[in-house]
């Protein structure tokens, strides 16, 4: 289990390179900068002068590759770089602002399971009842609907209409204030959750290990609790864990939407804006905890069923 952790753990460290040469070279190549977007007013196009000497006071006039040297000495220094705009290390601005994204994922992810899966469960357990078509059904509006809307619908009925909860910001960090953005972030993991789960549940039921604990006379409690939930846990924490790990990505338009302070507001304003050091630690960190969930997932998973290891 140990070797298998290590591994793990190790094929980490070619990916994130990976991706931080590619974030690296995109940034490097898009349209614009930092100093046109200050200096523009958005009527007539900024001062050359002033944009060179403000590319030259963040190093943008260096060759290419030079810049790439630096970002890459800084990176295995573990130095996300300093903003344009606020002359602040990017590692503490991010740090400003993980706290609120990662609440903001783990009550998305609470709602998802405790609604999710047990739903999944009951409706492959009844098969062609009015909860498995009515949990489906809902399945599959919950993965079709778009979060901006539904977040917007939301906002009108609760905060506008019902006056019930507040309709954007963080506030003092209450659950009231959470309760909007977590619920709409966590709608399309809780479809998801539940057609996987039913899917999961209705495999483990048709197997032939199943029938034979039903003809050895197992009641279907029994059955249910040690047979059908152990192996349908498999995919069911793999579904968790993937989209946990996703969630800090998809919350970029939630965060925006409900003026969340998490680091997917933060990546928002900071492309508006061409501030590229904090675009691309951003990024890293979001894909860097994509990457420790499904290292995470995958070491469970093993755990859960030993043959993995051996693969």
């Amino acid at each position: 289990m140990l070797r298998f952790a290590l591994r793990r753990i190790l094929q980490i460290v070619p990916t994130v390179i990976v991706v931080a040469l590619l974030i690296f070279i995109i940034f490097s190549v898009v349209p614009g900068s930092f100093a046109a977007s200050l200096f523009s007013d958005g009527k007539r196009a900024a001062d050359p002068q002033m944009i060179a000497q403000l590319n030259a006071q963040f190093g943008l006039d260096k060759p290419l590759t030079e810049r790439f040297v630096t970002y890459a000495t800084d990176l295995a220094r573990f130095d996300l770089g300093t903003s344009f705009r606020t002359r602040q290390p990017v590692a503490d601005l991010i740090g400003d602002r993980m706290w609120a994204s990662l609440k903001l994922a783990i009550a998305a992810m609470v709602f998802a399971v405790i609604i999710g899966v047990p739903l999944g469960f009951l409706a492959a357990l009844r098969p062609g009842s009015v909860l498995d078509t009515v949990t489906m059904v809902g399945a599959v509006s919950g993965l079709s609907m778009p979060q901006f809307w539904l977040g917007l619908l939301m906002m009108y009925l609760f905060a506008l209409q019902l006056n019930w909860l507040p309709s954007f910001g963080y506030g003092d960090g209450s659950f009231r204030h959470l309760i909007m953005p977590a619920v709409t972030l966590g709608v399309t993991p809780l479809a998801l959750l539940a057609r996987t789960t039913r899917a999961g549940v209705l495999d483990v039921l048709s197997a032939d290990f199943i029938r034979t604990a039903h003809s050895k006379g197992m009641s279907e409690a029994k059955v249910v609790r040690w047979h059908v939930t152990r192996n349908a846990l498999v995919l069911i924490v793999t579904t968790v864990g993937l989209q946990f790990g996703s969630l800090i990505g998809q919350a970029v338009v939630i965060e925006k939407l409900f003026a969340w302070p998490g680091i997917g507001s933060l990546l928002v304003d900071s492309v508006a804006i061409r501030d590229i050091p904090v675009v691309q630690g951003t990024i890293l960190v979001i894909v860097l905890w994509f990457l420790v969930i499904n290292t995470a997932v995958d070491l469970i998973y093993a755990a859960i069923d030993p043959r993995i290891k051996q693969e």
